[in-house]
């Protein structure tokens, strides 16, 4: 299951960053387009700092989405086999067995079963009150997870309006340092200001995209494993009063 949404990221996300960075040009005997072979040097020359932090943000955030890709998913949230056991398990009213494949197997759907079980003996309300409460924070737990995406989706275009802002202050220190400047003493601040508007862009608009993925993904599960939780305790409904 990871190989192809990481193989889409790789085979979209990074050639889109190389694409965007490496400027085709025309070859007039042939008429191809070829890529630059200066133009990715002088985006590495002109990065700076600010253009160097924005590619770690980069790489932090394809790590966090190989990650999300691995556990932010049904199957770990909430796993076939385990529903499997839990069913069988309330079938048959056992209860302390269902408890304790619940503690030796932690996940979203055992955890919010086991809270429920928790309170067993009460009446349905205070049991419904207390499941409720597990997967509501089960929930919040999953969105605070992905939102590390949001912030790099968020930061990365603003560390690029900050190296914008810095490349056009070296620019005009440029212009009122010297008497007389030529274009080629203000193709310094005004590429770097570039480079770093790029960067941000580039890092944020696929990361921002797989922010929203995994935020539906997140939403959905959640229904599904509240859905599931409902029907395991609805038989406690009339049993318990």
């Amino acid at each position: 299951m990871l190989r192809s949404p990481f193989a889409f990221f790789r085979s979209v996300a990074v050639p889109g960053l190389a694409l965007a960075l490496i400027a085709p040009s025309a070859s007039a005997q042939d008429g191809e387009a070829t890529a630059s072979p200066s133009m990715m040097s002088d985006i590495i020359e002109n990065a700076g700092l600010i253009g160097w932090l924005i590619v770690l943000l980069s790489v932090l955030a394809l790590a966090l989405v190989i990650e999300h890709f691995m556990s932010v998913k049904r199957d770990k949230l909430a796993p076939p086999h385990l529903i499997d056991e839990i069913e069988a398990l309330f079938e048959e009213q056992k209860w302390q067995e269902a408890v304790d494949i619940c503690e030796a197997e932690a996940c979203f759907l055992t955890n919010v079963v086991s809270a429920g079980l928790g309170k067993l003996g009460h009446s349905f309300e205070t049991m419904q009150i207390s499941f409720d409460e597990m997967h509501e924070e089960e929930e919040i737990q999953l969105h605070q997870k992905i939102g590390w995406l949001s912030l790099v989706a968020a930061v990365a275009p603003m560390m690029g309006l900050l190296g914008t802002v810095n490349g056009m202050i070296t620019t005009f220190g440029e212009i009122a340092s010297k008497p007389s400047v030529k274009p080629n003493d203000l193709a310094a601040g005004i590429k770097g200001a570039l480079v770093t508007t790029l960067l941000g862009l580039t890092v944020a608009i696929p990361v921002t995209a797989a922010y929203v993925f995994f935020k539906n993904r997140v939403i959905t599960a959640s229904l599904e494993i509240g859905a599931i939780v409902e029907d395991l305790f609805e038989r406690f409904r009339e049993k318990v009063k």
